[in-house]
Order: C-alpha cells, then structure tokens, then sequence
C-alpha cells in the first residue's frame, strides 16, 4: 500500500477542508518527515482521517470511554462514535484517502458525516463510505460493509494490523512487539508479501500428511504378509535347487525320447520302402518268367537270320 493523499473537511481540530498531497514537492522527495505542531494544531486529527477513511475507525476513539456525550437536542452520541470526529459548530464533515493498493491500482476512499438538513440543530446521520478507482471515478462496492470489505481487501491488512504497523497511535509504539508470535508473523508476512511461503509451508505439511497416511494404509495391507525367517527361505531356494534340477533331468530324458522316436519312424520308414522295393522286385520277376517263352523263340528266329539268303536261292 502506498498513501498518495489525505483530505478532509471540519474534522476536530482543523476546520474547513485541508489536504496533504504526497505527490507534489516538497514531500514527493522526501522520504521520510515528521509532522509536529503545538498541541491541538491537528496532528492526531491528520491521522484520524487516514483511519477513518479507510476504516471508519481510529485508534483515538477506540480509547475513549463508554460514556455518551450530549449532541443537540435530548440527541446524545457515544464518546468511541466515529461521527465525534466532525468539528463543533459544522453540519458536514469527511475524510478522504488517495492509495494504491496491492493490486497497484489507484483508489480513492471517502468518509462523510453530516447533521439533518445541513442545519447545526439537525441530529448527527448516519455515516457513508465511497470507494473509487482511478481516475475515472468508477465506483467499487455499494454499502458501507462492501466497502469496508473491498478496502481492506484491497490494502491486504486488517484496522488491527494497519494500526500495528502503518500508524501507530501515541503511545502505541510498542503494540507491535507486544503482539503474539502469530500475529506478528502474520503481520510480517502481510507486509513483505511472502504469504506465498506460509502457503507453500501448508501444503507441504498437508503432502507430507497424505503421504504418510498413504504409507500407514500400505503397511496395514501388508501387516498380515510378513516376509519368511531365514530357516524357511534357505528351505525353500534348497527345494527350489532340487526341483530345478529334476526339471533338467526330465529334460534331458525328454531329449532322448525324442531322439529314439526320430530312430524308430526313420526304420520304419526304411522297412516301408524295403517292403515297397521287394514287392517291385517280384513283381518283375513274375513278369521276366512269362516272358521266357517269347524271349526263347525270339532267340531262334534271330539264330535262323543268317539263312534266309540260302533259302531265296534254293
């Protein structure tokens, strides 16, 4: 957050409108100034109107006792209202903050109070808070609770915190230090923007919780599945060994099997085709026998070739 003016109207001690702008010189150089004046000069009410704009509260009212005060009339006004704020003898009064917010945009805030009709016998009314982005003057939210909401949203600390912190009221410089270690560490992490590392510290805490659940369900599943003593895995590689070696005993068996099966379908094959050429072989010497007839007359008409010139000439 970044204030860039304070405004305000007949507000305690400072009558009529004032403004504070940190965007013109001499303040826009100087980083760091003090406000003094003689009691009553309007130190505190410059303060009042940086709180009371952005939270329609202040550190001084919050003080104050619970007694009612007399307004006009039979009318009466606690003493921690924030309408107590509006000078003696005005009928209107406001507060006014220039800021950017965390978003880096440039917003205008705005507190007002008046009397009924604007007349110094009307009864205090009640109070209006306005939130503008600028320039342009767009509104942002509508009841004062909305505004409220969207103002601190936007400043990213609460009144608690903005009084801790931004402004510390008189005699409240140590409010910070009292704070409790929470608090102070939320505070810090407000105001440097590491919330991100309060973030990353959660979820890392909410894994680490997952996984641990995750490894405590593991560990009930296998609960009843406890790993075998020593005796009884050296038992069972020894069974395991053995049974191996059976397995290659029967494979080896099995090879021969197969080999002598191999054997035996070639003789027999070999038997078949034995039997096949023997039935061939007889079969041709069946056919060779009744042919031995012709063959022998065969023989004799080739014997009697050479005369048959002898028998032309006779």
């Amino acid at each position: 957050m970044k204030i860039l003016a304070i405004r305000g109207k007949n507000l305690a001690s400072l009558a009529g409108e004032f403004e504070v702008d940190f965007g013109v010189e001499p303040l826009k150089s100087t980083g760091l100034f003090a406000i003094s004046g003689p009691t009553g000069a309007g130190k505190s009410t410059l303060l009042d109107a940086l709180c009371m704009a952005l939270y329609e509260r202040t550190p001084r009212l919050l003080k104050a006792g619970q007694q009612n005060l007399p307004d006009v009339g039979e009318h009466t006004v606690s003493q921690q209202d924030a309408r107590n704020l509006l000078r003696r003898g005005c009928v209107e009064g406001y507060a006014e903050v220039d800021f950017v917010g965390t978003d880096q945009q440039a917003l205008r805030a705005r507190w007002a109070v008046r009397r009924a009709n604007k007349k110094l016998t009307g009864s205090l009314q009640k109070t209006s808070m306005t939130l503008h982005r600028l320039p342009g003057l767009q509104p942002l939210g509508g009841t004062n609770r909305e505004v409220l909401a969207e103002i601190t949203q936007r400043i990213g600390l609460s009144f608690e915190q903005f009084t801790r912190a931004v402004l510390l009221a008189q005699n409240e410089f140590s409010a910070f230090l009292k704070a409790d270690d929470n608090e102070r560490g939320a505070l810090l992490e407000t105001l440097t923007g590491r919330t991100i590392y309060s973030t990353l510290s959660q979820r890392a805490y909410t894994r680490a919780q997952q996984e641990r659940q995750t490894r405590a369900t593991i560990e009930a599943r296998f609960a009843d599945q406890a790993p075998l003593p020593d005796e009884a895995r050296v038992l069972l590689a020894d069974q395991s060994t053995q049974a191996q070696a059976a397995v290659d005993q029967c494979v080896a068996a099995l090879t021969a099997l197969e080999a002598r099966q191999r054997w035996h379908e070639r003789d027999t094959a070999l038997h078949t085709h034995e039997a096949q050429a023997r039935q061939a072989l007889a079969e041709a010497q069946a056919q060779q026998l009744a042919a031995a007839d012709r063959h022998t007359a065969l023989q004799q008409v080739q014997a009697m070739q050479p005369a048959r010139p002898l028998a032309s000439d006779v």
